[in-house]
């Protein structure tokens, strides 16, 4: 089975029929053949560590490009060793972004995008919903995301200014 093409944007596992497809007809003495490692994941590290549980289920896998290039059957040193420094650069980039997080708190600012909604955009917003227009003309009409919509109107209807 062949499992690769256009690589998404490190989705969830769920949105990956393919591969999800591919590996519920895996069976013991198979070889699954992969674009790179990391396509069995959403990440190196998780392709490394779902690569190691293919071998356990006595599947080899064939890599056609990356860090562990060939055909497996079991690990190795060079896939051990691929493992160690996936899970290192994973833990270094925690440990950068929780440092980084934190130097930004100490200036006084807070991490994360901008709101999208000032109070204009939501003024606006409130009064269109209760004009009864549909949330799809709202996000055209203010130029915002239907999701940006729907959080305001939650947002708004957990306000303590509207139990009132």
């Amino acid at each position: 089975m062949n499992v690769g093409g256009a690589r998404p944007r490190e989705p969830p596992h769920d949105d990956r029929p393919a591969l999800l497809n591919a590996l519920s007809h895996i069976r013991d003495g198979d070889l699954l053949t992969v674009q790179e490692v990391d396509r069995l994941g959403r990440n190196l590290l998780e392709g490394l560590i779902a690569l190691n549980d293919l071998f356990q289920r006595g599947v080899g896998v064939k890599v056609l490009e990356g860090i562990a290039a060939g055909e497996h059957t079991e690990r190795s040193l060079i896939l051990d060793l691929a493992l160690a420094l996936a899970e290192d650069r994973r833990r270094d980039i925690t440990r950068k972004t929780k440092n980084g997080l934190e130097a930004a708190r100490k200036r006084g600012r807070v991490g994360g995008r901008r709101p999208v909604v000032d109070d204009d955009k939501r003024a606006a917003i409130l009064a269109r919903r209760q004009r009864g227009e549909s949330i799809r003309t709202i996000a055209a009409g203010v130029k915002v995301s239907v999701g940006v919509v729907h959080k305001t109107l939650a947002e708004a209807d957990h306000s303590p200014t509207a139990a009132e």
